[in-house]
Parts: C-alpha cells; structure tokens; sequence
C-alpha cells in the first residue's frame, strides 16, 4: 500500500501524461468538469500498475463527442445510451463517462439511465468505496466522499451507501465484492457480507451474460479462490453455480473420502500456477481455471459408499464433462470455451492409468490425438488434480507425468504427432480399392488411422498392402 503522498505523487504523474493532460486542457477550455475516476485512483494507493483510464464529467454525450474530436485519433460510441464514449488520445484508450444518477427497480435486469450534475453523487452511486475515489483535472483535487482512502488503507471493502440499498440498485454488485476480494486481497466487512447472504437471491435478476462475465473476471483474477469461496458462503453459487457449492458432500461415519469442495479450491491453485510457470499459454486462461473448478463435478452424482468403507465416484469424468456443457450454456459461454472445457473434464482422469502399467506407444499417440488442440490444457489439469498430502504419492505422479510428456515430445519428433493422418488419403482409398464417395471410404480412412495410431508411421507401400488385405476380409 502506498502512502497518500506517494499515492498523490504518482497520480500527478499520470496526469502530466500526453494522452491526460491533453483531455484535461480541452475539457476545462469547453468550461466542463473532468475527472479521473475509479481504478486508476485506486490502483495509485495500492501501486498498482495502471491499464486503464476512465473519466467522468458533467459534460453531455454529445458535449463530449465535440470535446474529444479535435484531439482524438479515433472515438467510437458504443456505450453512448450508457453515458460513455470511448476514444483514442495521444495513443491512449481512454473513456468518458457523464456523471450518473441512474438506479435499477430491483425488477429489471437493466437501470433506467438518468444523467447526474454531481461528481459527489455521481461517487456515491458507485459499487464500493474504493472505486468512488475521483481526480478533478486540471485542478488535481482528491474527491472522496465515502471514506474510500481509509478503506484502502484498511484493506476493506465496503459499499459507499448501505448494502441494502447498493446491491439493490445492482445485484450483480454482490459478485463483484467477491471478485475485489480475491483480486484486491481486501476484507469485506460484516455488513456488506449479512446483505450479501440476505440479498442473494435478487442475483437471479441479473442476465447470464453479466453473471457470466463477472465470474469469468473472477476467475482471471491471480487468486481467485477467496472470491470463489465467498459465492459460496453467501450463498450466490448456489444460484448461478449450484455445481460448487454441492461438492461439499458429507462424510459417513463409516466412509471416508478427501474434502471434494476444498480439492477443487486446490486444483484451481494449482492449475493457476502451472499455467504461469509452463508458460505456453497466455495468462490467465480462462478455460484451464473453469475446467479446473468444475473437473469433480460429476461426483454428487456418481458417489456410492462401497463395502470397508470404500467411496467410489466411476464415470464421474464423463457425468461431469455433460453437467459441465450444460451449465456453461446457461451462463452464455461460448461454445469453442464450452467445447473445450468439457473435452478437458471428459480427459481429466485418463493419465491415472498410465501409472498402472507401461503404455504402449499406440496408448500416447491415442492420448494426443484425443487431446487434440487441448493438449496443454490437459497436461496442466492432470498434473493440477494431484492434492495429495503423500509426499511419495504426489512425487510418483509427477515423475510419471514428467515420463509420459517426454514419451509425447519423443514420438512427436520422430513422427510429427501434431498432424497425425493415415498414410493414405481419402482420394487414394477410392483409387485403390475402386469405391467413389461413400460410407466404406470413411470406415478405410479410420481403419488407416488406427494403423497408423498403433505401428506410427506405415509408408504408402505398406498402407496400401494392409487396406488391401482388410478391404479383402470385410468382403467375405
């Protein structure tokens, strides 16, 4: 946390800035208000890095559309009915927002959009104290009519009306407390959690699209776990992730498992932490962290409590990878994300068997080639799900996966895995064996591959000889 000096000093800093400066010259030329506002007041008091620049102003859409013109290389309107304009200034995006007043009928799942005349009510209006910190430009006067410096000082998290009425005027508020949680490392403070678990039924007012962009900002967080926990807790997952919350299954007296709920907390630990350190994806990826939270969903559904105590969940990965698709449909994923998060959790418990016995090559090209695109995905899932506490258990697992990925680079050198195709083609399968476009050249085709999968690499020679032979033996 930065000191108020500090935080002041690096504030004027970025007003000197071309891009702000520059706005803050035209704005007060026009005899309009300016301000800096929300994130990039805050992320100075906790020395953040600042990536984004937002205003707001008394000035009208179209004021600001006049204002902005001259200086702007480029603006575009998108958000105007909301108030925002958005434009590119001295190389900066930057948008520009006028002062609200709006509030939602609690019905709605949209707010009545009434422009305000005052940055204080405009402040006050906002989702949390520490983003109702504003800048005026040029005049470089702090506004802060909720306490919100004190807030960030004291690492809580409030809202600058009562709770009641904020999460009211925008239930989707309440999700976004759990996101600043995580994301901030704030507390959030007694009242704001009581409206939280009181109020959290009004989330179902809210679209899918909103709830599905808020969980996914929370999931890009670097440690989103303390968010994830609060859905729970106040009682949010269970209306928009009821799969979470139902992993916390009870323990018979006579029958023992791991804590299923907190495994999965862990996964997603982990899965953040492999995709940082592998560094092959980019970060953060939010199909890895949803796959990693709902990879055990299947298991409400699939527990049974065997004899001595045994708890088995079979076919968990296939139940869960279905209750995957058909929740992120619901919250409005898209369906490349939807297709590939399931595939994961269909995939997820497929390495276990590699520690049971030696794989054939055959086994890891299959491995690879139903992996697919998702390969990396899956290598950081599979060695994410290991939360043993055994030391020896967790080291056998990992110098096993460590085996099969060197398995996986070693065939891929020798046979260029990533484009594994028979060694013959559909056009060749028709030449040979007389056929024109139909079912039996698509039944040759995956009768090659097979071959393929099992001896690598056959030659056309040799490829020719065994669909002659197979084509031979299917006719009798």
């Amino acid at each position: 946390m930065q000191s108020v000096a500090s935080a002041l000093a690096r504030l004027g800093e970025l007003a000197a800035s071309p891009a702000v400066s520059r706005l803050a010259n035209a704005f007060a030329a026009a005899g309009h208000e300016l301000a800096l506002v929300g994130g990039p007041v805050r992320d100075a008091f906790l020395g953040r890095v600042t990536n984004d620049l937002d205003f707001t102003t008394d000035a009208t859409p179209d004021q600001v559309l006049r204002i902005v013109k001259p200086i702007a290389e480029s603006h575009w309107d998108i958000g105007r009915a909301y108030g925002t304009i958005g434009a590119m200034v001295a190389g900066e995006q930057v948008e520009i927002t006028t002062y609200r007043a709006d509030s939602y009928d609690g019905a709605t799942r949209k707010p009545d959009v009434v422009f305000g005349s005052s940055l204080e009510d405009d402040l006050l209006r906002r989702d949390f104290t520490v983003n109702a910190l504003a800048l005026t430009l040029p005049q470089m006067k702090l506004v802060d009519p909720s306490g919100g410096v004190d807030d960030l000082l004291a690492k809580t998290l409030r809202t600058p009306a009562s709770p009641e009425i904020s999460f009211g005027d925008d239930p989707l508020r309440m999700m976004r407390a759990a996101r600043f949680t995580a994301s901030l490392g704030f507390t959030l403070d007694h009242d704001t959690l009581t409206a939280m678990e009181t109020m959290s039924e009004s989330i179902r007012n809210i679209s899918a699209e909103r709830v599905c962009e808020e969980l996914s900002k929370l999931l890009g967080s670097d440690t989103p776990r303390r968010g994830l926990e609060l859905l729970v807790e106040s009682g949010l997952a269970q209306i928009v992730l009821p799969e979470l919350p139902a992993l916390r299954l009870e323990v018979d007296e006579h029958h023992h498992h791991k804590d299923v709920y907190q495994h999965t907390l862990t996964v997603v630990d982990q899965a953040i932490d492999y995709e940082k350190s592998r560094g092959v994806l980019s970060s953060p990826d939010l199909i890895v962290r949803l796959a990693a939270l709902l990879h055990d969903i299947g298991k409400p559904a699939t527990r049974k409590l065997e004899p001595g105590g045994v708890v088995s969940f079979y076919h968990h990965d296939v139940v869960g990878s279905k209750l995957a698709k058909k929740r992120l449909r619901a919250l409005r994923f898209d369906n490349d994300t939807i297709n590939a998060v399931s595939q994961l959790i269909e995939l997820h418990l497929r390495f276990f068997g590699y520690t049971e016995g030696a794989w054939t090559d055959s086994a890891v090209r299959r491995y690879v080639r139903d992996a697919g695109d998702q390969l990396e995905r899956l290598h950081i899932l599979t060695r994410a799900d290991v939360t043993t506490r055994n030391r020896r258990k967790a080291d056998r697992l990992g110098f096993a996966y460590d085996d099969l990925e060197q398995r996986i680079r070693t065939l891929a050198e020798q046979e260029e895995m990533a484009m594994v195709r028979p060694d013959l083609d559909g056009e060749q399968i028709m030449v040979i064996l007389g056929l024109k476009p139909s079912r039996e050249v698509g039944e040759a085709y995956r009768f090659l591959l097979e071959q393929r999968l099992d001896d690598g690499p056959l030659g056309e020679e040799e490829a020719t000889r065994r669909l002659r032979e197979w084509w031979a033996g299917r006719g009798l």
